[in-house]
């Protein structure tokens, strides 16, 4: 298949708080159904974080340039490739551990530098990476269905 090829992903199985990767362009993607925990969390961290209204315009397409950065609240896809120096962050859903300290909400966490970013993939301040996780192209055909390579619009 050429590199560029869209993939689709059934979301159908993919239960709340619940994280599947797939593969598109060689990279790792991930698409996460986010809980209402985690939706609310996210309106708490903006003055942690370093681009919280994703200002950079190449990070995500215009239709996820919003807080959840994505096209439904409920869905994230994000390209799951730190923006520093492209090691893969580890899912770290569970708030508060000893080894990322009682601020933690849940995220992701580059263990390579030490880079966090939230449950819409936007990255705190004080950390190595310089900009949000990507967001790919990608639409729904479905309610069931995402096709991730192929813009919304």
């Amino acid at each position: 298949m050429a590199a560029g090829t869209p993939v689709v992903v059934d979301i159908s199985k993919l239960e709340l708080g619940q994280q599947i990767t797939v593969n598109w362009r060689q990279k790792p993607v991930w698409v996460l159904r986010r809980t209402p925990q985690i939706l609310a969390t996210l309106n708490t961290l903006t003055d942690r974080l370093r681009d919280p209204e994703s200002r950079v315009k190449s990070q995500q397409p215009a239709y996820a340039r919003n807080k959840y950065r994505s096209i439904r609240p409920e869905y994230l896809v994000v390209i799951a490739i730190c923006t520093h120096l492209g090691c893969v962050p580890s899912f770290r859903p569970e708030v508060a551990p000893a080894d990322l300290g009682a601020e933690w909400m849940g995220g992701y966490f580059c263990p390579c530098h030490g880079s966090r970013f939230d449950f819409a993939g936007r990255v705190f301040k004080g950390v190595p990476a310089p900009i949000n996780l990507l967001v790919p192209s990608h639409r729904y055909l479905s309610d069931q269905l995402i096709e991730i390579g192929v813009d919304a619009t």
